[in-house]
């Protein structure tokens, strides 16, 4: 029951983010070019499991998400605002997906399940 909560909840932050982008009147070709980046974050497993789990963390929280809303909001900035929500967006779809943050042990080991 947990697991599906979780991941009904990223499917939410996913489709309230297009929403919210679509209202900006940001680019969806910026949208398409930009969403799938923060996996890049990926490429730290090639290091070790450990900083592949903290790179992957890192690029896959919403605490970066609010500061970077934050920011763009204190410097009144739509185009920094558009980044954020593209990345919550991201976000939301992979938790949708089972692809929760990252336990050390491994990439499929997420806080949501084990992939």
């Amino acid at each position: 029951m947990v697991k599906m909560v979780l991941k009904f909840e990223g499917l939410a932050v996913f489709f309230a983010c297009l929403f919210i982008y679509v209202r900006l009147h940001a680019s969806l070709v910026l949208f398409a070019l930009l969403w799938l980046l923060p996996d890049i974050s990926m490429i730290g497993y090639l290091k070790s499991k450990k900083f592949g789990a903290i790179a992957y963390n890192t690029a896959h929280n919403y605490l970066l998400v609010i500061v970077i809303i934050i920011f763009a909001l204190w410097q009144d900035n739509n185009f920094i605002l558009s980044l954020a929500i593209i990345l919550a967006s991201h976000i939301g779809l992979d938790r949708f997906l089972g692809y929760g943050l990252k336990y050390v042990s491994g990439f499929k080991d997420t806080h949501i399940q084990r992939l």
